[in-house]
């Protein structure tokens, strides 16, 4: 998989790209991620990309040809199809059974909004969708994109060490995960329930699922809906 992200911060980035689970699957050969710096692709000689909105208004939003330079200079290097997607407030709320949907596309082409928004003409003629992290505003679209990437790379395959932990995380079949326990077997006054020292697999197994199901119940019974 590729992935290309076009925003006007992207000393931001390092602090995920360069760490942990995405760094390892770029070690690993299974993603490539480059990040675009949307000033390059300025016609301004000062390299401005934002201006006031017709009709008045406050704030500044991000201009339509920048935008549209940055994407069609990255789709010229990408072999195949690319998916562009604009993350912004409006946009479809993001959840596990969408980054295993975009787990699955080859490239992807990640517009980073910023300020009051981006032009209307991205999302009208540039963008293939647009995706929300939740129903709150943020000051950009980079953290968003960084929670994408995140949720996506996990999920490409060879990427974890154990492929069958994707199968046992919350969310997986619209329950949340089961109560964990590591050693030691009692601390303080708190010992790991029995059922799980006890070696009968079947015994947990049973427990596992009406432990995630009790959970789901209490924090999460909009999932048990579906």
């Amino acid at each position: 998989m590729r992935i290309d992200i076009i925003t006007i911060f992207p000393d931001m980035f390092s602090a995920v790209l360069d760490e942990s689970i995405v760094k390892r699957g770029q070690q690993k050969g299974r993603v490539k991620i480059f990040v675009h710096d949307l000033r390059r692709y300025s016609l301004d000689k000062h390299h401005k990309v934002d201006d006031r909105p017709f009709g008045g208004g406050s704030g500044m939003l991000l201009q339509a040809e920048p935008i549209f330079r940055a994407v069609e200079a990255v789709k010229k290097k990408i072999k195949g199809m690319a998916r562009v997607i604009l993350l912004c407030p409006q946009g479809k709320s993001f959840n596990q059974a969408y980054a295993k949907k975009l787990s699955k596309c080859g490239n992807l082409i990640f517009i980073c909004g910023h300020y009051e928004g981006v032009d209307e003409r991205v999302r009208q003629y540039l963008a293939d969708e647009e995706i929300s992290i939740g129903d709150y505003v943020l000051t950009g679209g980079e953290l968003p994109a960084m929670v994408l990437v995140d949720s996506i790379v996990r999920l490409i395959p060879g990427v974890l060490g154990d492929k069958n932990s994707l199968n046992f995380e919350s969310f997986e079949g619209n329950l949340l995960e089961y109560p964990q326990y590591s050693r030691p077997a009692k601390f303080r006054k708190w010992p790991v329930p029995d059922v799980l020292v006890s070696g009968a697999h079947n015994k947990i197994s049973a427990w596992r699922k009406s432990e995630a199901l009790k959970r789901t119940r209490q924090r999460r019974p909009d999932l048990l809906k579906k």
